[in-house]
């Protein structure tokens, strides 16, 4: 009882301008990649508006496991999506888990669980001929447009992320022993990896306007393999959100202007390309770099699922 009281003593220190610094130590305390330190920060921002907003950073002494259920229940009435809902519930409960390891104040998210996470895939895939739909209008005849269509190009052929594109620079474009002539591979730092220990196949129809792309724009070894041509960023690296920008309008100029389609589409499109054309479930996880083949069956699936329907049976 006695260390109860003590808890709830330094529990009574928390006071509403100290949420920040409680904050800023919570994250300099944890030893996490700085995208994953980024999202605990807008995560934690979040919950504390709302402690604001809805009174309660007045009394953080008395805050109670209910008070952790009524903003799940708010995130969920904001139409918050399940993944959302669950990033902003993981980084509460690592902070009350920090908190409580301080001896500052118990962990009252103990036992709340975050929201389920949808089956299968967030976003629609697009087929070949919405590829090529998309790749037609592009002025080719200017730098801008080389970009977009070789970056569109290698996308829908290799299912790289857009972080893994933003990352990637000029050298890592590499022969390996093996490859038929003229081959290339692409060396890439996959999503929570430190190191440059991966790689995606690059065949003709991604290697092709990709070289011709970096031979007009000159490029050497340590330049980022997409570039911004603006005035005002020339030369630097395209951010992810950028790359993303250029396939949604790309998308949009062809009239597929929907929220289901957008530049991580184009991962679940090559993926489910390479599926439909016979890739077996080996060749797609290593195409793919699924830690676990489960996800990439996900795919499997969902495309026999289709094909086979039982619904195609039913004759009313």
């Amino acid at each position: 009882m006695r260390e109860l009281v003590t808890v709830q003593q330094q529990a009574a220190a928390i006071r509403p301008a100290s949420l920040e610094s409680l904050l800023s130590s919570f994250l300099a305390e944890h030893d996490v990649k700085a995208s994953s330190r980024a999202t605990y920060q807008r995560s934690l921002r979040q919950f504390i508006l709302w402690l604001q907003e809805t009174g309660r950073s007045k009394r953080m002494a008395t805050l109670s496991r209910e008070d952790i259920l009524a903003y799940k229940e708010s995130l969920s009435s904001a139409g918050k999506s399940s993944y959302t809902l669950s990033t902003y519930l993981a980084a509460v409960r690592q902070l009350y888990q920090w908190l409580e390891s301080k001896k500052l104040y118990p962990d009252i998210t103990r036992g709340i669980k975050a929201g389920k996470k949808p089956r299968g895939f967030r976003k629609d895939i697009l087929s070949e001929e919405q590829i090529k739909k998309m790749l037609e209008p592009l002025d080719r005849s200017t730098l801008e447009g080389q970009r977009d269509y070789a970056l569109i190009s290698l996308l829908a052929r290799t299912g790289l992320r857009t972080v893994e594109v933003s990352r990637a620079e000029v050298g890592d474009l590499r022969q390996e022993p093996g490859l038929q002539r003229g081959e290339r591979v692409l060396w890439i730092q996959g999503k929570g990896r430190d190191e440059k220990d991966d790689f995606v196949l690059l065949t003709r129809g991604s290697l092709q306007p990709l070289r011709a792309y970096l031979e007009a724009r000159s490029a050497s070894s340590s330049d980022p393999l997409f570039c911004s041509h603006s005035d005002r960023n020339s030369g630097q690296a395209l951010t992810t959100r950028s790359l993303s920008r250029v396939v949604k309008q790309a998308m949009r100029r062809v009239g597929m202007d929907d929220s289901r389609l957008t530049a991580h589409s184009m991962r679940h499109t090559a993926i489910s390309l390479a599926v439909l054309g016979g890739a077996s479930l080996q060749q797609v996880q290593a195409m793919a770099r699924h830690s676990d083949p489960k996800t990439t069956l996900v795919y499997f699936h969902n495309l026999d699922r289709v094909k086979a329907g039982a619904e195609r049976y039913i004759t009313i």
